[in-house]
């Protein structure tokens, strides 16, 4: 069973700035492309950020393109994600998540293409 674990949300101002880390158990952590996803209260979880395998190519929603930046270092089986100038609509809680096949786009924004789940960081940003 793989399990991921992160950690680094909390209370920000708006325009503030946050890092939320991903620590993997996979052994194969790099051969999977990875992201991150928000749910906030009363709705679905949505897509934040994906990228590929060897952390050279990421995508993002178009709610935080610019703003946030995801990275990976697979020495250390870990996922980061770099969140500036936040607004109180980043408000959610924050999972990371692991692609169902190896290999896979990391284009891919679907969150049922994602099978492996964090237990969430709350990340809220106040006005």
């Amino acid at each position: 069973q793989v399990q991921l674990v992160e950690s680094g949300g909390g209370l920000v101002q708006a325009g503030g700035s946050l890092r939320l880390s991903c620590t993997s158990s996979r052994r194969t952590f790099s051969s999977y492309a990875m992201g991150w996803f928000r749910q906030s209260t009363g709705n679905e979880r949505e897509f934040v950020a994906s990228i590929s395998r060897s952390g050279r190519n990421t995508h993002y929603g178009d709610l935080v393109n610019g703003r946030f930046t995801i990275s990976r270092d697979n020495a250390n089986n870990t996922l980061s994600l770099q969140m500036n100038n936040l607004k109180p609509e980043d408000t959610a809680v924050y999972f990371c998540g692991q692609q169902r096949t190896p290999f896979g786009n990391y284009r891919e924004a679907d969150r049922t293409q994602y099978d492996y789940w964090g237990q969430g960081t709350q990340v809220t940003v106040s006005s």
